[in-house]
Formats: structure tokens, sequence, C-alpha cells
């Protein structure tokens, strides 16, 4: 009850300050406006009950108003900030009401430096914030100039701008604006700053500034202060006497600027000092934040890279420090006594363990990229294949999912673990659900994973095929996403690869003739290719290619012509006189060819092409044709006689090429 009075007390005199907020008398309402900022300070529920009395607008009125002086609106601004420190609901409805604006106004026509000081540090609250639009920013061209011109003016002006840029530097189009208007030599000189937390917020702009930009990231590399190379000042910073946040932000912006191309992977810089730091971040007795950070930054570093694969994998019990990330253990907590309660205040909290398996899940994926020995020692990690499949069901997670995806991916590339391994573990399950509902970045990882899962030696192919994957990946061939596209076309290659006539039926029946001309059209060239591939192993074995020809012969005949006279590389034409020979080797079907006078001529025509590719796959479409055991040979090999095939075999006997040759000497032994 007396609670509730309090309550009711508070309410009321709040509402007396609100009245007096909007009074003509400016110091009236400067005292309202600092009665509400001391009413707020820590309290979230102060400022639900502040913003819900609506007075955010009447804030910005103030903030707007020549008359109250630089005093209130100082305190208007502190006002701000306090609310922007709050939940994101307070931060969505102080930039609904359009804030930042304001702010920035003041921060450009403003000649008081504390206004100008408490503005700043209140768009850093705001910018904090992921929901916050930061294209205002960069919609007015005085913005960048300007808060680069109010760094120099004092240490909280660094912090505040630099964090500004960090978060609010989303795109590259963002990252060219910062980089044309001279942030890379204002950033360069504030590496050399003897107060650490502006190095640290220095460290944390340079790496958004270069992140996957390889403009920024070269120049960055070329640029120096105080006679000392942006790079060598980033090594400096990653020392082990330095902090281990500014450890880490260091190797976090030289692994961007490796990425990115600036920095070849065999430098020292990397080698030597990026990659032990951060192999180093994931021992065991780091905090929570450092050891997830560290991880997932050694993940991004070494993703392309076999040798820093390599390196990393047997560097400081690497593989055994991550799988420690895996379990729910309560390793670095403090447990006090509580009367006869023991009291954990260092718990992992739902997300520290989250992000601590999603790290370790994306560092897995990443040391097994391309090393058999690496992946069999990850898969030799206790329980990992268990941690692997739960998390490609968190559905609370998407990072997880991500990355226990990325990591089945990975791991997938490998014959052995998909004969055993993933069989034992039954992932195609979990995989499956997942592809039923996923987004596009899950969806195409997934995909691809699908994709090593329907190689003709997984046992998982059969249950795949058994679950509905041939309607699934046929949906994935008419995505937008050309990677999904790209996908989809390729599992249903692998899913076709010595496959019993029933599933090729299906796959042609559930793609459609129709859905192949669009994809043999596709502006990706990988898509071409696999559709081409699946063609390919779709009219294999004499029964399987006699009975699609005769259902889709016509068809078929009309996708090939069409890349035959399109204009495609030899690579892509050498695909389709493979699907001609395939054709070829039919019984009924060789008459599709045998009829076609156009088909026919352009095959004359391969065999006397400058590239030796074409000139073989067309060379063993002649040969299959003219085969002597097949009925009706001897009228084939006449009609090859009359277009000159004959004589062109003889004229090709004295190839240099060695694949030619056999093929021209097998077709010439089909004549005799």
């Amino acid at each position: 009850m007396t609670k509730l009075i309090h309550s009711i007390m508070d309410v009321e005199s709040c509402n007396s300050y609100v009245d007096n907020l909007y009074d003509v008398d400016s110091a009236k309402c400067l005292d309202a406006v600092i009665y509400i900022k001391n009413m707020i300070i820590g309290s979230n529920k102060a400022k639900n009950m502040i913003i819900q009395q609506g007075i955010t607008p009447r804030l910005i009125q103030l903030l707007d108003d020549p008359i109250g002086g630089d005093d209130l609106k100082l305190e208007v601004i502190a006002v701000i900030g306090s609310l922007a420190r709050g939940d994101e609901n307070h931060i969505k409805s102080l930039t609904a009401a359009g804030v930042i604006p304001f702010l920035l106004n003041n921060v450009c026509a403003s000649t008081n430096p504390q206004v100008i000081e408490f503005a700043l540090r209140a768009l850093q609250q705001l910018f904090q914030n992921e929901a916050t639009k930061t294209d205002l920013l960069f919609a007015d061209s005085r913005l960048v100039p300007q808060l680069l011109k109010l760094m120099p003016l004092s240490v909280c002006n660094q912090i505040s701008v630099t964090s500004i840029f960090t978060n609010a530097c989303k795109t590259s189009e963002h990252q060219a604006i910062l980089c044309a208007n001279g942030a890379v030599p204002a950033l360069a000189a504030l590496l050399n700053s003897p107060v650490g937390d502006v190095q640290l917020a220095t460290l944390d702009a340079i790496a958004s500034l270069c992140y996957q930009n390889q403009r920024v990231s070269a120049l960055l590399t070329v640029s120096s202060f105080g006679g000392k190379s942006v790079t060598d000042h980033l090594v400096t910073l990653m020392a082990r006497d330095r902090p281990v946040a500014m450890q880490l932000v260091a190797a976090r912006c030289l692994t961007y600027l490796h990425r990115a191309g600036a920095i070849s992977a065999d430098d020292g810089k990397i080698l030597y000092k990026t990659l032990p730091c951060l192999v180093r971040m994931c021992r065991k007795e780091n905090r929570r934040s450092e050891k997830a950070l560290g991880a997932e930054t050694l993940a991004y570093l070494i993703e392309v890279d076999t040798e820093l694969q390599r390196v990393a994998s047997i560097s400081d019990h690497l593989i055994q420090n991550l799988s420690l990330f895996l379990t729910k253990t309560r390793e670095n907590s403090t447990v006090q006594k509580l009367g006869d309660e023991p009291l954990d205040v260092d718990a992992p909290s739902v997300k520290e363990v989250q992000n601590l398996k999603q790290a370790a899940l994306r560092a897995f994926a990443s040391l097994g990229a391309n090393d058999e020995d690496i992946r069999k020692r990850i898969i030799e990690t206790d329980q990992l294949m268990d941690h692997v499949v739960t998390g490609l069901t968190e559905c609370g997670d998407h990072r997880v999912q991500l990355a226990a995806v990325r990591c089945l991916h990975s791991l997938s590339r490998s014959v052995q673990q998909l004969r055993t391994t993933f069989q034992d573990h039954s992932v195609w399950k979990p995989l499956m659900k997942l592809l039923q509902n996923a987004d596009e970045d899950i969806l195409a990882v997934a995909s691809s994973t699908l994709c090593n899962l329907l190689l003709e030696f997984s046992p998982s192919k059969e249950p795949i095929l058994e679950s509905g994957a041939v309607e699934l990946l046929c949906n994935l061939t008419r995505r937008e996403d050309s990677a999904l596209r790209l996908n989809g076309i390729w599992a249903l290659m692998n899913m076709a690869f010595q496959a019993e006539q029933k599933i090729k039926i299906q796959i042609l029946s559930s793609l459609g003739t129709d859905q192949v001309f669009r994809l043999l059209s596709d502006h990706e060239v990988g898509v071409v290719m696999k559709t081409l591939g699946l063609l390919r192993n779709l009219l294999s074995t004499k029964p399987h290619i006699d009975l699609i020809m005769a259902q889709h012969g016509r068809q078929i005949m009309q996708a090939v012509i069409l890349i035959l006279e399109g204009e495609h590389s030899p690579d892509v034409k050498e695909q389709a006189l493979c699907i001609l020979a395939n054709i070829a080797d039919g019984e009924t079907a060789k008459e599709f060819i045998m009829s076609n006078e156009d088909v026919l001529r352009k095959l004359t025509n391969y065999m006397s092409h400058s590239n030796v590719k074409l000139q073989t796959a067309a060379t063993f479409c002649i040969g299959n044709l003219a085969w002597n055991e097949d009925t009706g040979c001897l009228e084939r090999q006449a009609r090859l006689r009359e277009m000159g095939v004959y004589r062109i075999l003889q004229q090709l006997l004295c190839t240099n090429d060695a694949t030619l040759f056999e093929k021209v000497k097998a077709a010439l032994q089909q004549f005799s």
C-alpha cells in the first residue's frame, strides 16, 4: 500500500514538472528539465513514464529554441542522452520523434563546446542501437567534415565521433564518404593518442571503415602518422602488454585488411602476429566475451586460406580449447556463500552460451574447410556432432543455426565422414527440416551441404530422396538468389548421378522442361554448367537414355542447340556436345541426332574447331553414332561418310593431343 502511495505521489509530482516544461518562463522550464533528468537517471521505469507522457517533441522543440540559452540546451541534451541509455524501446521512441537531426544540427551550429560535447555523446548512444537508421549522417555533406573537425577539440569528442563512425558506417557507400572526407589520416593520428579509450574507439572505427572494402584497406596499409605506418601501429596495439580488448580489436583490423586483399596471408603481421593473438584469445582462462570474439575473428581470418588453417589447427591446443566453448560449464565463475546456499554471481547467461557456441562452430567450419586431417581431428572432438545437430535446431538463435550448418558443410567435404559419422548421427534429418523454412543465408549453406550429402557414395542419399528432396530442390532452382539456384541444380545433378530410372523421371517431371530452358538461359555460368551436368547425368545408361528421349527428346535437342548456337565459352559448349554424345549412346535415341541435319553439320564443324576440347567431345559423339554393335550402324556410317566425317577423322590422326587421338582412333575403328 505504501509503495502504491509513493508511486501515485511520484506520478503527480512528475506531472506538475511536465506541465512546467511547457511554460513560457524559461527558468521554470529549466527547473522542470533538471528535475526530469535527475528522476530518470538509472531508472528505466522512470524513463518509460516520461516517454509515455509524450514529452519528446517538446524536448526537440527546446533544442531548437534560441530563447532558452545554452544552459537549457545542455540539460535537454542530458535528458535525451539519459533516455538513449535506456532500452531499445526508448531509443526507438527518440529516433521516431526525429531527435537525431536536431542533435546533428546542434553539433554543426553551436559554438558552445559543452553543447557540442553533450550532443555528440547523445548521438553516440543513439547510434549504438542496431535499429537506428544511420543514413542521416551521410545525407548532409556538411556533417562528416564537421565531425572530423571537432575531433581534435577534446578527448570526449574523439571517443564520441569515432564511436559514431563505427556504428553509422554500414555500407560501402558510407565507407567511401568517410574515406573521401579524410577519415583515414584522422584515425591514423588518433592511434598515437596517449588515452587508451581513444585508441580503442579508433580501432573500432578503422575496423568498420575497412571491412570488406578493398580500396579503403589498400589506402590504410599505405597510410602513416608520425613516421609509423598504420599497420605497424596496429601490431604495436596488439602486443601482449596491451589490454585484451585492445589486442582483440587491433587483430580484427588486421584480419579485415587481410581479407580485403591489402595484406597477404604469408605477411608476418598476419602469420606471426594476428593469427597467434587470436588463437591466444581462445584459451580457457580468458573471459567469455573475449573468447567468443577471438574465435569468431579467427574464423574469418582463416576462412579461405589453407595454410592459415593448417597453422591455426596446430597452435596452442586450439581445437581442444574451442571444444570447451560447446560445454555449458561455468568456467571463470565466482561462487560466493550466502548462508547455506552457494550463489554463482558469474554464471554464463543464455546469450553468452550461444555466443560461445556459434563462435566455436564457425571456427571449426573455417578450420576444416580444406584439410582432411584437420576435419578428422575436429570430428574426434568429444560429442561435436551432437553439438552440431543441436545447433541446427536452435530456433531461438539464427547465428548458432548458421554456424552449425557452416560447420556441417565444411565437414561434409570429407568422403570418410559422409560414409560414417554423418550416417551415425542422421544429420540429414535436421538439415532437411531446416531447409523447409530457413532464411536465405542459412538456406544457401544448408543447400550446399545437401549437395554433398547427395553424392553417389553418401549413405544419406536414399533417405533424403525419400523425404521429398526432389520437389524442394526444384523449388530452389526457381529462387531469385543465384546462389540458391546454383545449389538447387547442383544437388539435382548429384542426385541424378547413377540414379534409378524412376528418380530421373521424377526429377524431370518436377523440374519441367520449361524450367530447364530458363536455367540454360541463366546469367550465371555456374547455373548453366550444372544444368548441362544434370542433363548428362539423366542421359546415362542406354535404357534410361532411350526412355527419357522418347518422352522429352524434342525439348532436350532444342536445349542443346540453344547452347551450341549461343554466345557461350568453350567449356559450356563442351558440356552440350557431351550431352549429344550421351544421346548418341542410346539405341533409339541416336535418331534424334541422325535425323537432324543441322546438328550433324554442327558436329562436323566442331570436329575441325580450334579448341581441342570441343574437337574431342564432337569426335566422341561421332564414335557413338557409328558404333558398329548397334542396330542400323551401316546406314548411319554411310550417312556420316557422305558428310565427310570419315575424311575429317583421318585428318585428325595427326593431332598432338593424346586424348583426342584416342577418340579419333576409336571412332575410325567403328567404320572399319
